[in-house]
Parts: structure tokens; C-alpha cells; sequence
């Protein structure tokens, strides 16, 4: 963890999200979990809370945002505009775990809100440990971003699409760009 927070406290509020998002999926009519199976739906599987993935990123903004397809899940394509990108720097106590410096791309839909980052990507798990269309992170700033910035990014938030759940829905599938060569044990697990 690259910047001063409340580990306890931390792990609190993270176990308190991902109760609320069990409850959604078991019980709320926009669940992506199909109506047949939500009885038997007994939780989503996690990664346990690592604050070694909370990491601190570099900003680096793009005043022309070059656009970006992204192919979906049902074969369509997707354009997204590549805000910016961000630069961490992972360092893991575990020996087996590649330690170094990363980049991941951060899109927005044309017109969408400023504050609002959708990162999604694929890393060593992905396909194994989680979901083989890759996961996502949404980051919100407080305002808008400036090359230099420093952003958290935090995998114990990453999640599997809805697409995941069900094929009624259809995600967009991180471009190669967003492909990490490092294993990310952080977020949501998704093994079927």
C-alpha cells in the first residue's frame, strides 16, 4: 500500500462493499444473477483484502483523447476515448509474485462525466482465477485529473462484468493495452 490509510478500517468498509454486493445479487431485480438461481446463490468469491494492491498511480493525461475500440462479449464493437494513463508501481511480499512498474489505460464513453475512469483488464488470473473476459475498476476523482496527479487504484475492487453472470448481457472486453503480465490476486475470483 503506497499511501497512509486505516488497514482495519480499510478492510472494514471493503468486506461491508462486497456484503452489499452479495445482497444485490441475491436479491435485486436488476441482478445479473439469472432469476432460476439466486435461492442457491450463497456469495460471490473474493480474493482476501491484500492492501498491497491499493496502490498510488501517476496520472498522465491525454488532452486528445484517441479513441479505442473495444470488442464485446456478443461480437459487437464499442468506442471508448483513452482519458489517460496511469503508472504504479506493485511491490508484494511474496517471493512468487512479480514485483515492478505497470501501466493501465483509463477510458471514458464520449459525454460521460469527467470524474469517472473505467479501467478494465486482464493479468495473469484472468481466464484461471477470474473471469476470462478480464475485469474492471471504475475510479472516481474528485475532480478532473492533471498529468502528474497521483490516483489510487485499488484491485481489491476489481470485478467481474455482469457478462460473467449471464449471457444476456454484453461487456466490453479489455483492449490489449490493458493486458498486465503480472498476476493481480486482488478483487473478485470468478473459477467455472
Amino acid at each position: 500500500m503506497t499511501d497512509s490509510v486505516d488497514v482495519d478500517r480499510w478492510t472494514s468498509e471493503l468486506e461491508e462493499k462486497r456484503d452489499e454486493k452479495d445482497r444485490f445479487f441475491a436479491e435485486h431485480p436488476q441482478s445479473p444473477i439469472p432469476p432460476g438461481e439466486r435461492d442457491g446463490f450463497d456469495g460471490l468469491e473474493y480474493f482476501p483484502p491484500d492492501p498491497d494492491y491499493r496502490v498510488s498511480a501517476t496520472v498522465t493525461v491525454h488532452d486528445d483523447p484517441n479513441p479505442v475500440t473495444m470488442e464485446t462479449t456478443a461480437g459487437r464493437e464499442v468506442r471508448y476515448l483513452r482519458v489517460a494513463t496511469l503508472a504504479f508501481d506493485l511491490e508484494r511480499d511474496d517471493a512468487d509474485l512479480e514485483d515492478g512498474t505497470f501501466e493501465l489505460a483509463a477510458y471514458q464513453q464520449e459525454g460521460a462525466r469527467e470524474e469517472a475512469l473505467f479501467v478494465p483488464f486482464r493479468d495473469k488470473t484472468t481466464g484461471q482465477q477470474t473471469y476470462r473476459g478480464g475485469r474492471y475498476m471504475e475510479l472516481e476523482t474528485e475532480r478532473g485529473l492533471e498529468t502528474g496527479d497521483e490516483i489510487v487504484v485499488d484491485f481489491n475492487l476489481a470485478y467481474s462484468p455482469f457478462c460473467a453472470y449471464s449471457e444476456t448481457f454484453d461487456c466490453p472486453l479489455p483492449p490489449e493495452e490493458n493486458w498486465l503480465e503480472v498476476a493481480i490476486p486482488a478483487g473478485e475470483r470468478f473459477e467455472r
